[in-house]
């Protein structure tokens, strides 16, 4: 499962810095979550457009998806692969569903509390890191041998370099998806 975006943060010093910041931003996906939990628990008592069960499944997806940076962030790449790999999954597998989860959730609160044209943004988003995330694993799993620095041309290096691009395509699939929470915030 080894591939780029963990192959910044493997050697020092910049592990301590791509750690701390995994952290951070995982802190910060989990204060997201949370008020956008509050946020449809307020609006569901006036509309009933969703089980609050679906809220809070939403919000445990999303909340372990956190814990799986967090331990993508401890445990370094070339250091405990296996763990480190557990976290990726864990981190962009919850994240994907919750990502999908809260897409439907929009879509169940039109038109009193999106626009169709935030919900088929936010929809797009979840499809294409589901894409990048299925793809992902296809092309990781691939790979027979954990490194840092790859050539091209050499054994696995089109493995690596697909499932980079996967990778980062879903990490931003999740920063993009977070922004389009900015209106119902305010």
């Amino acid at each position: 499962f080894s591939s780029c975006f963990s192959d910044t943060g493997t050697k020092p010093p910049e592990s301590g810095v791509f750690g701390f910041m995994i952290n951070i931003s995982a802190l910060l996906g989990v204060i997201t979550m949370y008020i956008r939990y509050l946020l449809i628990k307020k609006q569901n008592e006036s509309s009933h457009f969703v089980r609050s069960s679906c809220n809070v499944f939403s919000l445990c997806i999303g909340l372990m998806g956190c814990f799986g940076m967090g331990i993508v962030a401890t445990f370094q790449e070339l250091s405990v692969p296996s763990v480190h790999d557990i976290g990726a999954l864990v981190a962009f597998g919850s994240g994907v569903v919750y990502i999908t989860l809260q897409s439907i959730i929009s879509y169940k609160s039109c038109p009193r509390w999106n626009t169709y044209f935030v919900c088929h943004i936010r929809m797009a988003i979840s499809v294409i890191s589901c894409i990048a995330f299925i793809l992902l694993i296809v092309f990781a799993s691939r790979i027979s041998m954990t490194k840092i620095d790859w050539t091209p041309g050499e054994k696995d290096y089109t493995y690596h370099f697909v499932s980079a691009i996967c990778e980062w395509t879903v990490a931003f699939g999740f920063i993009f998806f977070f922004l389009t929470f900015i209106r119902d915030f305010q």
